[in-house]
């Protein structure tokens, strides 16, 4: 990379530990390092939910399906728009407009509420394990974007200077260097990919002579991808939007039910088909690129989520270069610090919250620092022994919702609250899950585990829910 690159890739990355500074000097709390002080916009919450959602991970992991099956890879962010939609119809005006939930901070304090305390330590448990395995997939999609675009970085290097940035600028500023940081950083992705990504790889590869040339007609096809594909993304992405502990934080830091709302029906729209198609179409590129051989020592059966941070650095000029590379990093971050911020919160807020009882705002806000600091070495550890970002993301997603999804449906919209219920099927469909996944068991018809857990988790609350209404008087709450 030329010196000026790396000029511009370093200012980039001293402005965003500037922002969590200039943030750590405002926050005067707790409200104000988790929750952003309960009174952010719609626009910049908005940005902040599809930087968080789509961020790195999905980034490079779009390029590796646009580069393996092309542009009907776009489908599975179509699965993030239908979640967020859906949630701003049903979850937010629930949620938001509730007074109970006025003061809370996190997802497993309205666990805690409609059940007991028990459940919501068991709940924070589970969005604890699934936001530091998502941090992780984070801080592995920018070492893989730095690894593959700096020569003399190898992918370990690159992990350690990425998850630094990552770590430091989230512990010292707090949700809101996270939300105003996460607008910038989309902002520069999105122009990045539409001024200078897509047009600048369209061209190398001979524009579409070049494409239509090169790769075989289902590449174009929106239809390229098996019914399992869509359904396995769907029942793992749409259900995350109901028990996503980043997504309640940003729903506590709205002013409102209408300011939440606008800003999930604007993530939706991000989601697909902006960056859906933008993502997959440069992994597309990638992939007619290496197969006319334009890529220096990369193969098309070498891992697809590298290719496009090789094509990018092979074919931008000086300049260009650092400046695409700030935009891809920027999605990077804006994941990262989220996920991190997320597991932070449910250690401090739901699993330690008696520690913090009676401390000074300033005594608080340095232990969270410590233990958001403690959290991100964790998930580089963690990130060090995994090689592929999106199957990463899709694990963590399917053990928060396979364990958190049931109980939560149940307790919000049904009134069905059962704690020994809530806590049974915690564990057993997030256990169910996480156990056919890491034993990578063949499951029928190619599903994915998310579904056999979910079932399960279905089946096991409502068992233990009619066992004790049968044998509990029913004046009394459980």
């Amino acid at each position: 990379m030329h010196f000026i690159d790396l000029l511009i890739f370093l200012i980039y990355m001293l402005a965003m530990l500037g922002v969590g500074y200039f943030f750590m000097k405002k926050n005067t709390g707790h409200e104000d390092y988790y929750v952003g002080g309960r009174s952010i916009g719609s626009i910049h919450i908005g940005l902040s939910v599809v930087a968080t959602d789509v961020g790195g991970g999905f980034s490079i992991g779009l390029g590796g399906l646009g580069f393996a099956m092309g542009l009907s890879g776009s489908w599975m962010l179509f699965t993030g728009l239908l979640g967020a939609w859906i949630a701003a119809v049903i979850l937010i005006p629930r949620v938001k407009s509730d007074p109970a939930f006025a003061n809370f901070f996190t997802f497993p304090q309205i666990v805690g509420y409609l059940y007991n305390s028990t459940t919501a330590r068991v709940a924070a448990i589970i969005c604890f394990l699934g936001y530091l395995g998502f941090t992780s997939s984070q801080l592995l999609a920018g070492a893989k974007l730095a690894s593959g675009t700096f020569e003399a970085l190898d992918l370990q290097t690159a992990l350690l200077i990425m998850g630094a940035i990552a770590v430091v600028y989230t512990v010292m500023g707090g949700l809101k260097a996270v939300i105003y940081t996460d607008t910038i950083q989309w902002i520069i992705l999105m122009l990045g990919l539409m001024f200078i990504g897509i047009p600048m790889s369209y061209n190398y590869v001979g524009g579409w002579e070049g494409v239509k040339s090169t790769l075989p007609e289902e590449f174009f096809s929106f239809s390229n991808l098996s019914w399992q594909d869509l359904f396995n993304w769907g029942i793992t992405i749409i259900p995350i939007w109901f028990v996503g502990m980043t997504l309640y934080q940003r729903i506590f830091a709205a002013r409102d039910v209408k300011t939440a709302k606008r800003a999930w029906f604007i993530a939706g729209l991000f989601e697909w088909p902006i960056m859906a198609l933008m993502g997959v179409t440069l992994g597309l590129l990638s992939r007619v690129a290496v197969e006319q051989g334009a890529l220096e020592g990369f193969t098309a059966s070498m891992d697809p989520e590298m290719g496009l941070p090789v094509l990018l650095s092979q074919i931008l000029p000086a300049g260009i270069l650092g400046l695409m590379m700030s935009a891809y990093f920027s999605a990077v971050l804006s994941t990262a610090d989220s996920c991190l911020m997320a597991a932070s919160g449910n250690l401090t807020t739901d699993l330690l919250g008696k520690f913090f009882k009676g401390k000074p705002h300033d005594q608080e806000i340095r232990i969270s620092q410590v233990l958001t600091l403690l959290i991100g070495i964790v998930a580089i550890l963690i990130a060090w022994q995994m090689t592929e970002v999106l199957s990463l993301m899709l694990y963590s997603y399917a053990f928060m919702v396979s364990g958190l999804l049931v109980p939560v449906v149940a307790g919000l919209f049904f009134g069905k609250n059962n704690s020994r219920a809530a806590v049974c099927s915690m564990i057993v469909g997030g256990t169910l899950t996480a156990s056919l996944t890491f034993l990578k068991v063949n499951l029928p018809f190619g599903l994915d585990a998310n579904l056999f857990g979910l079932t399960a988790s279905l089946l096991t609350y409502i068992i233990v829910y009619q066992i004790d209404k049968t044998l509990t008087p029913s004046n009394k709450r459980i």
